[in-house]
């Protein structure tokens, strides 16, 4: 093969990858937003991140707003509240941290469960096919935790 044709395949597996990964990102059942915030960790709301293991809400970003997790001193991780069980969006209240184990995000109207570690589905149910929407996190190792969605 000669390099014209070597790159003429080149183009073609690289516009095959980049169009799958567009349409697999519009299938998910949770809509798709761009945003891109920066919270401080000093404020009140955000205090239970000061350490690991702490979790807050973060309101009026993503679909039914973030559920943000600190997995580990420097490592953080942000999931949609918006259930994957839930396409419409119907159920009153977004996904939250079950009582008893807090690991465990509950979906109430359609019995659907989710790990807050990394938004993957609990149990197996109908609802397996889909994990939460999770977002991307940058912690400046400071009080600055920047969350977004390219």
């Amino acid at each position: 093969m000669n390099n014209g044709m070597k790159l003429r395949i080149i183009i073609i597996l690289t516009l095959f990858w980049l169009t799958s990964a567009c349409n697999r990102n519009n299938r998910h059942p949770v809509p798709y937003f761009q945003f891109d915030v920066t919270i401080n960790l000093n404020l009140p709301s955000y205090s239970s991140l000061m350490g690991v293991g702490g979790w807050a809400y973060l309101d009026n970003v993503g679909s039914r707003g973030i559920i943000i997790y600190r997995s580990s001193s420097n490592q953080f991780v942000a999931l949609d509240r918006h259930s994957p069980a839930d396409e419409a969006g119907n159920c009153p209240s977004p996904l939250y941290p079950d009582a008893d184990n807090f690991f465990i995000l509950r979906d109430d109207c359609n019995d659907a469960f989710f790990s807050l570690l990394d938004g993957s589905p609990w149990t197996d149910s109908q609802y397996t096919e889909w994990g939460l929407r999770s977002y991307q996190t940058f912690y400046d190792g400071g009080t600055g935790l920047r969350l977004y969605n390219p």
